[in-house]
């Protein structure tokens, strides 16, 4: 297996980082990524059988499980019990319970409220330039997962705050002063979590968290600390991941010039899943092997772990045709970036809607939006989202 080298933290590989993945994917459909010190796949084919292969998973080899620092027990008291981190059985019990509450109708529903909300922020742009991030793409998902919690929709700065500090966590070059930050909130969400989910538990209301409550198979109920990880799981991958489509989205369609009728209703699904592949929201998934196993001429051995690259499985060229090129024309094909095999994400259909609905909304509105400085990428990779997106209508 070739060797790389490319920091994360680079501003240039965070500013553009296909140029590392065509260079790496050039040498194999596997590289080992010297910054991570594990392997990392870069080619759609294997990065989707790995996805599907329950001999890697997510959860950690309970004998390598890392002793937890002191200053970081609240946080990982939230993760222990996120779907997100499990394996079977206990992520098949979870999942069950939590997509029984989290239906296709309950996010459908959503639909009239999410319109009126766009509607609403655009009534509040101004003349002047301003930041396009904090007044609609943070916005509509953080009020809509709000709404779909039962929330006042006063909540969602504090939830913004929250979200902001918990996700630190993953990204490449984290400080001390991001794990504080991350425990902090970690803390703090929980406990207003917890009070909220007694008061649903007393009065009911037709909301996800009264529906979490109420979620049940075979007589099994999720715990107190179950629902209220899941409700910060629902939080912060949902808004996390549509904030950075939504932006990444408007910024292609803004720099490519694409015609509007491609987000006509006969043709919005395809330029939402064009965006999707393109730029996605998140560009690395790590996995864990639970057995020996053997990859694309690499053995793996338990406990390793291999790094998924979704940005780069996304754009290769043995699946799409010009991938470097934004074509909303092209036949949509199943893309890596909400993941795939057991652990796809839940919530892809509402991060779906929710581009569905914004972006027609926002270029309908605002038919002369145009930037007025270059977009700049956040330094946060795994991640690969906007800092700021100054616009003008």
């Amino acid at each position: 297996m070739e060797r790389v080298t490319q920091s994360p933290t680079d501003p240039a590989f965070v500013q553009n980082p296909y140029a590392f993945y065509d260079r790496a994917r050039d040498l194999g459909s596997m590289v080992f990524w010297e910054e991570y010190g594990m392997p990392a796949a870069l080619s759609n084919a294997t990065v989707s059988m790995i996805f599907k292969d329950r001999r890697f998973g997510r959860e950690v080899p309970p004998e390598l499980t890392p002793e937890i620092p002191p200053h970081l027990e609240a946080f990982y008291a939230v993760e222990a019990h996120s779907m997100l981190e499990l394996e079977p059985p206990r992520h098949t019990r979870l999942r069950s319970l939590v997509l029984r509450a989290f239906t296709t109708r309950a996010i459908t529903d959503l639909r009239p409220g999410i319109e009126a909300l766009c509607h609403d922020l655009i009534d509040t742009f101004p003349s002047e330039p301003f930041n396009l991030l904090d007044g609609f793409c943070d916005q509509v998902p953080v009020i809509t997962i709000a709404r779909l919690l039962g929330v006042p929709d006063d909540m969602a700065p504090q939830f913004l705050s929250w979200s902001h500090a918990m996700v630190a966590m993953y990204m490449a070059g984290r400080t001390r002063t991001h794990e504080d930050a991350a425990a902090q909130a970690a803390s703090e969400f929980t406990a207003f979590l917890k009070d909220y989910i007694d008061t649903r538990r007393k009065t009911p209301s037709d909301d996800l968290i009264t529906r979490l409550i109420q979620a049940e198979e075979a007589g099994d109920k999720l715990s107190t600390e179950e629902l209220i990880t899941t409700c910060i799981l629902i939080l912060n991958a949902g808004h996390e991941a549509t904030v950075h489509s939504l932006g990444n989205g408007v910024k292609t369609l803004l720099e490519q010039n694409i015609d509007r009728a491609f987000l006509a209703p006969d043709a919005i699904d395809g330029t939402v899943e064009e965006i999707l592949r393109f730029d996605p929201p998140l560009h690395m998934f790590t996995r864990y092997a639970y057995e020996d196993i053997e990859v694309g001429r690499h053995t793996f051995r338990r406990g390793d772990q291999v790094a998924l690259l979704l940005g780069a499985a996304n754009r290769d060229p043995g699946v799409w045709e010009d991938p470097h090129a934004f074509n909303p024309r092209r036949p949509v094909q199943t893309n890596v970036s909400f993941g795939g095999g057991l652990h796809f994400c839940v919530g892809a259909p509402l991060a779906r809607l929710e581009m569905q609905i914004a972006l027609p909304i926002l270029f309908e509105r605002c038919p002369n939006l145009r930037l007025t400085e270059p977009p700049r990428y956040a330094n946060t990779y795994h991640f690969h989202g906007l800092e700021k997106l100054m616009v003008q209508i």
